[in-house]
């Protein structure tokens, strides 16, 4: 397969998307599986597929050159569901690995190292925010934990100038003094 066709599409935010035109050639079926993730109230999940696929494809000999897109695809979706705990039960919106598996017609263990090579390739984790959904991050302890001379302190309870360094570090999402004084 070959990266140097590229499809570019422009988001409704003025962002521009740029994939090899090889992934439109995914079925539709390989989506089908994920549509309580996909749905129109969960554009979220969507979003953080795209900038993932997106940032694969701007890597220097991009990796998703080679394989089947179908199992990028899923690998995609489940890395980024890895991140939002999208396996937990408790969660309102929940699969299996094996419902993803299943529904697109590749086994688990397939999916799941896709999964951990693109989580590897883009440093995804429950850890940062990049890859939460926006929805989740003020309900996600992990993304405001920093450390401050040694003891780990969950950001939100600093005063504004440390939570302002934080940010400019880019250890945290947003400013969450700040958030609350515009309420």
């Amino acid at each position: 397969m070959d990266c140097s066709s590229v499809v570019r599409l422009f988001h409704p935010t003025g962002d521009l998307f740029c994939f090899p035109s090889f992934f439109f050639d995914i079925p539709n079926s390989a989506i089908n599986p994920i549509p309580p993730i996909f749905s129109e109230t969960h554009e979220e999940y969507k979003e953080l597929c795209l900038q993932a696929l997106t940032k694969l494809c701007r890597k220097r000999s991009s990796p998703i050159a080679s394989g089947r897109p179908a199992t990028w695809a899923s690998g995609i979706i489940y890395a980024v569901g890895s991140c939002n705990f999208l396996f937990d039960r408790s969660q309102p919106i929940h699969m299996t690995g094996q419902e993803i598996a299943e529904g697109i017609g590749l086994s688990k263990s397939t999916i799941s190292n896709k999964a951990a090579e693109i989580k590897k390739l883009l440093k995804m984790s429950q850890w940062s925010s990049e890859w939460v959904l926006p929805s989740k991050q003020e309900d996600n302890p992990l993304i405001w934990m920093v450390s401050v001379n040694g003891f780990v302190m969950d950001a939100r309870s600093l005063p504004l100038e440390d939570q302002r360094v934080c940010f400019q570090k880019g250890l945290i999402p947003y400013v969450p003094a700040l958030k609350d004084m515009l309420k």
